[in-house]
């Protein structure tokens, strides 16, 4: 029977692919005659937490959670991801991810690598995630984290966790925060108002629409006036203040607002979607 040198970096390398240790990448290859891909499976095999085994898949599945503490001053999106519907629909991976929300509101969580270091239990979130890629066969991660803070938060799922919104707001009003949540969701904002969208963004549209304006063929003279109006066509529908409100189109969000209460303020938001 034929033998197959191993050498040092081939042991690095899966160690690098896999994150298991390093005399277990080493018999993983003996075993398996230097095939890498087979020396994956038998690490697999042998209850090994491959977190790197599918690094190179694309996860645009799964599941997005939006949730406050019991004070609802803070806010938290998870997004833990995978590969198909299929894995985010199950009751178990939703179980999961709510786990994790959960150990982030309780240790008050600033980022997605501070809650990977979380521990559920004996193990760390981290750890966690690896045993579901072993156990699943897909690519799984918190690939995307939000906060935010606020006198009040308001929380919303959208879907079959597909989409989650929070709201930050001056004071309490739950019943403003929960549409305010819904329109966020449904028209997906740039910013709270044009005095929060970067000058850069400004610029770019004032570009395009002056580009466009050319291509039709006005006068230049006209392109600087035209285009102005386009800016504030843009800020009109990608601002949250200034939309339309989807529960009632003759009100902008910010006449909403005034209405229910003239002193209540949006000081922040984020929404997350899959995809």
């Amino acid at each position: 029977m034929s033998t197959t040198t191993i050498t040092a970096a081939d042991i690095n390398k899966l160690r690098q692919q896999t994150g298991a240790g390093m005399m277990d990448c080493r018999k993983a290859l003996v075993e398996s005659n230097g095939d890498f891909e087979a020396a994956i499976d038998y690490l697999r095999k042998k209850g090994q937490k491959v977190a790197a085994l599918r690094g190179d898949r694309e996860a645009k599945e799964g599941v997005v959670i939006a949730k406050t503490t019991s004070d609802n001053k803070t806010g938290f999106i998870i997004n833990v991801s995978c590969e198909t519907d299929f894995v985010s629909k199950n009751d178990e991976y939703i179980s999961f991810a709510q786990s994790i929300m959960d150990a982030a509101i309780s240790n008050n969580v600033k980022d997605a690598d501070q809650l990977n270091a979380v521990k559920i239990g004996d193990e760390t979130i981290a750890d966690k995630i690896n045993e579901q890629v072993a156990k699943i066969g897909e690519k799984i991660s918190v690939s995307r984290f939000e906060k935010v803070e606020a006198p009040y938060v308001a929380a919303y799922i959208h879907g079959s966790y597909r989409m989650g919104v929070l709201v930050g707001m001056n004071k309490e009003n739950a019943e403003a925060g929960k549409d305010v949540a819904m329109q966020i969701a449904a028209m997906n904002p740039i910013a709270i108002d044009q005095s929060a969208v970067p000058a850069e963004t400004v610029e770019r549209e004032r570009n395009i629409a002056i580009e466009q304006i050319k291509a039709e063929g006005k006068p230049a003279e006209m392109a600087e006036k035209i285009a102005a109006g386009k800016v504030n066509k843009f800020f009109k529908e990608s601002t949250l203040l200034a939309q339309a409100f989807v529960k009632d189109g003759n009100k902008s969000v910010a006449d909403y607002l005034k209405s229910v209460d003239p002193d209540l303020k949006i000081v922040a938001f984020k929404r997350v979607a899959l995809g």
